[in-house]
């Protein structure tokens, strides 16, 4: 096992990560940037290194810093959380020319799995379904035509260097074609450097289901099961559960094989998600595959009874798995509701600023994630995500009232935040009965008689702001 971990990342998930090595005996370096002081996880953490200004360009995204700060404080290995550079193949190369453990997978699997038209390659090989589309990027109009004239409108064009959401553009008409084709690389670029696109058919009202999957450096690879990502807005997720209420048994057991036969093509080690899409027949396709530790990962968690940062951690110490698939069990309904400091009223507008009072839910199968507390101020540089509230019963009906309970019980002032929004979804008969597709938080949204809240779901004034992730 590691003598130190410095922990590349911040906010709710690094406060995750120190938990687990704290469990492990693992001594832990926090990295913080000058608008992080007053953190949780610097306070948590055995050792702490202020390594730049606000920015993300000069502090969590600087790779020499971080570095430094890991041979500063003698730290064995590095674990990057989610985003920042977690998907960043470069800069796990440099972790191992500098002698440090980074805690993912290997920088090949990264790079392969991180452009999305060679992940495709990949899978069409392995025998894993995949949408019809371009076998690789397209290198001007003419081939795009050509392609989207083959596979038939609608199509969507998407970033071979991307994630996220961002550089994709969904193009019904042949005549809309061009300008969505410059809209997406001109997006491309200035997110990823990487202007190329590839285009694969555009499923109507898909199903979102992810599997999350295992793998150790023996070659010993497990799935821990789905999860439903189906709920979001402009690609981003805002409430997760597990098992998914949108596909059958045999249709799970096609779908674990698959994520299986995904992580075994690039020989897989660390935690790892592969995501499907599920049309209403029913079939389902590969999308992509997340090469870290997943936002959500607290579902599959409670699904388990797996501590899946403790396995990261132990994986990349050279342990093996210790257990096969015939070993994973699962147990009752997981729901997880992501809290934003954002205000869904107002198109999720980012609501930065000083929290006033700030008190969790608790109860039975009431799990809060968060580094949030009472006069923490949230800075406006990063990611607006402030807490994760999970919730495990055992069925559906079961976890949804408990979810319901804990939104109300969970108060926020001082900031705007996304728990009116999931109160909103709760109350839904589509959301209750599990019959929705990834455009129903839009139409949710947009159609403001159908989201108002009942009298007996409306927060108390003093309770919680509206807001949303």
């Amino acid at each position: 096992m590691f003598k130190k971990i410095l922990i590349a990342n911040r906010g709710e998930i690094a406060l995750r990560i120190i938990r687990a090595c704290r469990e492990l005996g693992v001594p832990t370096v926090a990295i913080y940037s000058e608008a992080d002081r007053e953190s949780l996880h610097v306070r948590f953490a055995d050792e702490e290194v202020c390594i730049g200004p606000a920015a993300p360009s000069q502090s969590y995204l600087d790779a020499r810093r971080i570095i430094a700060a890991a041979e500063v404080t003698g730290a064995e290995a590095i674990h990057p959380g989610y985003g920042f550079l977690s998907e960043n193949a470069e800069f796990a190369d440099i972790c191992g020319a500098c002698g440090l453990t980074f805690i993912g997978p290997t920088p090949d699997t990264i790079r392969r799995m991180g452009d999305k038209s060679e992940a495709r390659r990949t899978m069409k090989e392995a025998g894993v379904p995949i949408l019809p589309g371009s076998d690789g990027p397209l290198p001007g109009l003419r081939e795009a035509i050509a392609v989207a004239d083959r596979i038939g409108f609608p199509i969507m064009i998407k970033a071979s260097g991307g994630g996220g959401g961002r550089g994709m553009r969904i193009c019904r008409e042949p005549g809309d074609l061009e300008k969505l084709i410059l809209a997406a690389q001109g997006e491309a670029q200035a997110a990823f450097g990487n202007s190329e696109i590839y285009i694969e058919k555009y499923l109507d009202r898909p199903r979102h289901v992810e599997f999350q999957v295992l793998g150790d450096s023996r070659g010993d690879l497990v799935h821990l099961g789905e999860r439903d990502c189906t709920i979001q807005r402009r690609h981003q997720k805002l409430m997760e559960e597990s098992p998914s209420p949108g596909i059958d048994e045999p249709t799970r057991r096609r779908m674990g094989g698959a994520a299986l036969l995904a992580a075994d093509a690039v020989a897989y080690r660390s935690a790892g998600t592969v995501e499907f899409l599920v049309g209403a027949d029913g079939q389902f396709y590969f999308m992509e595959m997340n090469t870290r530790i997943q936002v959500e990962h607290p579902v599959t968690e409670e699904q388990t009874d797996i501590d899946l940062v403790k396995q990261q951690i132990l994986i990349a110490s050279g342990e093996p798995l210790g257990f096969t698939q015939s070993q994973v069990t699962f147990s009752g309904h997981t729901l997880e509701a992501r809290i934003n400091a954002e205000d869904p009223d107002h198109d999720f507008r980012p609501s930065p600023g000083r929290i006033t009072s700030f008190h969790v839910p608790g109860g039975h199968g009431v799990r809060v994630d968060t580094h949030g507390y009472a006069q923490y101020a949230i800075p406006p540089y990063y990611d607006s995500l402030l807490a994760k509230l999970i919730v495990h019963g055992k069925t559906r009906d079961g976890s949804l009232t408990k979810m319901r309970r804990a939104l109300g019980e969970f108060i926020v002032e001082g900031v705007k935040t996304t728990i009116p929004f999931h109160q909103r979804l709760l109350d839904t008969e589509e959301f209750r009965s599990g019959r929705f597709d990834t455009t129903f938080a839009e139409r949710l949204l947009n159609s403001r008689s159908e989201i108002s809240l009942p009298v007996s779901v409306v927060p108390a004034p003093h309770a919680v702001a509206p807001e949303i992730i």
